[in-house]
């Protein structure tokens, strides 16, 4: 990347922190958003939290996308800006008002020195209750300086009155007393009121900034992140995508009542014993939140396979549940066992799915058929079907329903799915004639060479194609595997320790692009954990 002689110039300033008094107090204000960017990139803290404080302009956004390669801010970066915005709210050169942190968390492990979706939402958390904190104690002192003024001058007026028994006068310390015990008594009703009561007037009478950032919460910061949304203070926190794990069906609820309502986009529920009841009284919860449009549920302990007392009714509600949320066009469930129920849980749907994640979802061949013939099918750009068996009666139904997404489908996911060579042969030019495809992934199916060829001719065949994740063939194995070997024992079961095979496979692959000329756009993988998925992003 070429950096241009601004960016250049910002790198030096910045480098140089006993330089900054000189350079804090006559740079302008167009190039402050490129000396701080230059800080971020090249961790200097001292500078972030010294050009935040004095932030010139309304808004400020750190997060958002981040282009290939580019490292997310260091984490001390991070809590340099968080304590300059709540020293920021007391310096009057800052004019901000809008800080947009959305995306600014990192989940990538393998990133030193970054901060991930938990830690950042704890600081924000903290940064919020340490503003309020700050408030109160001003308005105290305020409040503890009006109260001596006024006491010297009623002295000074020599009008204090010691007269108890006269209501008619009173002094300025019974007045205060008093104000001070009215003040006591609304504070403790309203703390025993419900907390959603707040309204927003409540918050634009106190808020000075407003921080939408994405919030990730679990058992061990649910408290924080409750106590930063009940109470109104300098700062207010929006939610762009919320994901909990591991919170009871109660506190999610909670959650829910306390966020801001316009700004919430998509909510993210993992490992949370809910079940169809707990469900079914969360998701008429997101029907308030007008621009909600992506809902993903992930283990959350619901497999109508065991049978329990009034299942069937709290299904019937989660439906009505989902129904209510009328520009949802993003949906996953996974693990939710829901064999024969799919019908059910779209059908109530008011607008076409994009985006389905169905993955170990227990789909039966009822289920398919209906997807393939649903409003959803001719809209679908990404559809994730892995770990749903199929066989030979799931074929006609899977083959109309990429018949019927083949001008939309991006992205297509049938891994863990059962395909032998027999079954994917027949699914092929269902396959070929998907022309928008960009990311197609089969890993764990049992193919052998053959049938991984046939694939990976096919695949050189779909223009748009940019990555293809294939499964090992049988024939790398060690020898033992049953002969329709699960996705289970496929990921469990070693490898042949010789690398013949493997190269052979390699070499294989390599001809058919190098033939269908694709050597270089489509990149062919077996590797699970370390494919990038940037590569499905539109160029």
């Amino acid at each position: 990347m070429v950096l241009s002689l601004v960016n250049l110039c910002a790198r030096e300033v910045v480098s140089d922190h006993s330089s900054s008094p000189c350079w804090l107090s006559c740079v302008p204000r167009e190039l402050y958003r490129a000396l701080l960017d230059a800080a971020f990139t090249h961790c200097r803290p001292l500078a972030v939290g010294e050009l935040v404080q004095r932030w010139p302009e309304r808004t400020l956004n750190i997060g958002g996308s981040r282009k290939a390669g580019e490292c997310p801010p260091n984490r001390l970066c991070v809590q340099a800006l968080l304590l300059a915005v709540v020293r920021g709210l007391t310096d009057k050169r800052c004019c901000l008002q809008m800080l947009d942190l959305s995306g600014l968390q990192c989940e990538n492990g393998r990133v030193e020195d970054s901060m991930g979706g938990w830690s950042l939402s704890v600081a924000l958390c903290s940064m919020v209750l340490q503003a309020r904190a700050a408030a109160s104690r001003a308005h105290r002192r305020d409040g503890e300086r009006e109260r001596k003024r006024g006491l010297e001058a009623e002295r000074n007026r020599g009008t204090i009155k010691r007269d108890r028994g006269d209501e008619s006068v009173k002094g300025v310390r019974r007045r205060m007393e008093i104000q001070r015990r009215k003040t006591l008594s609304e504070g403790k009703s309203n703390t025993s009121s419900n907390n959603s009561t707040i309204s927003d007037q409540d918050w634009d009478e106190v808020v000075v900034v407003h921080v939408r950032a994405d919030l990730f919460v679990n058992s061990r910061s649910w408290e924080r992140v409750r106590d930063a949304l009940s109470q109104p203070g300098p700062l207010r926190l929006h939610c762009r995508y919320l994901r909990v794990e591991e919170l009871s069906a109660p506190s999610i609820a909670c959650l829910l009542g306390l966020l801001p309502q316009q700004n919430l986009l998509g909510v993210d529920i993992r490992y949370s014993s809910l079940g169809a009841s707990g469900l079914a009284m969360l998701l008429p919860l997101l029907a308030p939140f007008p621009q909600l449009h992506s809902l993903r549920l992930h283990y959350c302990n619901l497999d109508v396979q065991r049978t329990q007392p009034g299942q069937q009714g709290a299904l019937q509600d989660m439906s009505k549940g989902l129904g209510s949320l009328k520009k949802l066009n993003r949906l996953c469930l996974t693990a939710l066992r829901l064999p024969g129920h799919l019908r059910l849980l779209l059908s109530s749907l008011s607008q076409p799915l994009e985006v389905l994640e169905l993955p170990y979802l227990c789909l039966t061949s009822t289920d398919l058929a209906y997807l393939s013939c649903s409003q959803h099918a001719p809209f679908l750009r990404e559809l994730d079907l892995s770990e749903n068996w199929l066989d030979e009666s799931s074929l006609p139904s899977l083959r109309r329903l990429l018949a019927q997404a083949e001008n939309s489908l991006c992205q297509l996911s049938l891994c863990g799915c059962g395909l032998s060579d027999t079954l994917l042969g027949a699914l092929l030019p269902s396959l070929s004639s998907c022309r928008a495809l960009r990311s197609l992934r089969l890993a764990l199916n049992p193919l052998s060479r053959t049938g991984l060829l046939s694939l990976a001719r096919t695949a050189a065949g779909i223009p748009s194609l940019r990555l293809l994740l294939y499964p090992n063939p049988l024939e790398e194995y060690e020898p033992g595997l049953p002969a329709l070997p699960s996705s289970a024992q496929l990921l469990d079961w070693p490898l042949l320790e010789e690398s013949e095979d493997r190269d052979l496979t390699r070499r294989l692959l390599e001809e058919v692009l190098n033939l269908r000329g694709r050597s270089r756009d489509l990149l062919v993988t077996s590797d699970l954990l370390n494919y990038s998925p940037d590569l499905t992003v539109d160029d």
